[in-house]
């Protein structure tokens, strides 16, 4: 009998009242207003600029939009809180007046930051790297605020986390982490918990595909997963290009993300990745459709 448990995830989040079904995947388009991130950092500094790329974003089909102002490439200088809220408050501003009902999640590790965006300016998700590491107020702030929250698993910080990283097995780790992080969440109240297996954060290539392979492994959390491969340096130095040159390394990895459970597509680039989906679903239900008939 054909099972496809693909088709059977009955996924849903509750963002801000408006629920995202991720019984299909979704996409998060990328925003970064950071001068240092390693593929668009210093591109959207303006508001000129930063209303271009959130046009764009919400124009090419992204389900969520992911806000960015601290980054946390590997050796990024860590700025202070005011720093990222005055960055981050105007990019705000800016999605807000523009599109005031659609998603969005904003990316960062610090619990006044988080408590700011959700309460001044209606953020749906909170995407923490750390998964409360960075923070130790941050958990019981997502249960106050009751957002969902993105868990991320990071070995070490931004700072020490490409250095020689190791793992004795690095599928039971991070899944033995995100485990124990969200049942930390939802002893406190958090009903709505993504897990993020962190690509590039503490891995190095081999561990990066490593984890690909596995990722259907982490299907036993029974949480939606997220996937943020795209333009990193998986692709772009395992191909020997630049990151501007990792669009179909990128395109090829998420299918293959897909493949293996994921829900949500963290992406810089939305209308490509809404284009993966599409087939990708469209190859799911010709294939469980012939095997349906083959069963009969």
């Amino acid at each position: 009998m054909y099972k496809d448990t693909f088709f059977e995830k009955k996924h849903l989040i509750n963002c801000g009242g408006k629920l995202l079904d991720l019984s299909i995947p979704r996409v998060m388009g990328i925003l970064n207003i950071t001068p240092d991130s390693f593929y668009d950092g210093g591109k959207y500094q303006n508001e000129i600029a930063i209303t271009k790329r959130v046009k764009k974003i919400y124009e090419e089909g992204a389900d969520i939009i992911d806000v960015g102002a601290c980054s946390t490439r590997p050796g990024a200088i860590e700025i202070s809180t005011n720093e990222e809220w005055l960055r981050l408050s105007k990019a705000l501003e800016i999605i807000r007046a523009l599109y005031s009902d659609v998603i969005i999640s904003v990316d960062t590790f610090r619990s006044e930051i988080a408590k700011k965006a959700v309460t001044e300016f209606g953020t749906s998700i909170i995407n923490d790297v750390s998964a409360g590491n960075a923070d130790p107020k941050m958990f019981e702030t997502i249960a106050a605020l009751q957002v969902p929250y993105i868990i991320m698993h990071m070995q070490g910080n931004p700072h020490t986390m490409q250095l020689k990283p190791h793992y004795k097995d690095i599928i039971n780790e991070i899944i033995g982490f995100l485990a124990k992080k969200s049942e930390e969440l939802k002893k406190l109240g958090v009903n709505d918990i993504i897990a993020d297996p962190g690509f590039g954060f503490g891995k190095t290539i081999e561990q990066n595909y490593q984890l690909l392979n596995h990722l259907s492994s982490l299907e036993i959390l029974d949480l939606p997963i997220l996937a943020g491969i795209s333009r990193k340096s998986m692709i772009y130095k395992e191909l020997n290009i630049l990151p501007e040159e990792a669009l179909l390394g990128t395109t090829i990895l998420n299918t293959l993300a897909l493949e293996r459970g994921t829900d949500i597509l963290r992406v810089h680039d939305v209308k490509e990745a809404k284009q993966t989906i599409q087939l990708y679903l469209k190859t799911r239900e010709e294939g469980k459709n012939y095997l349906q008939q083959l069963s009969d």
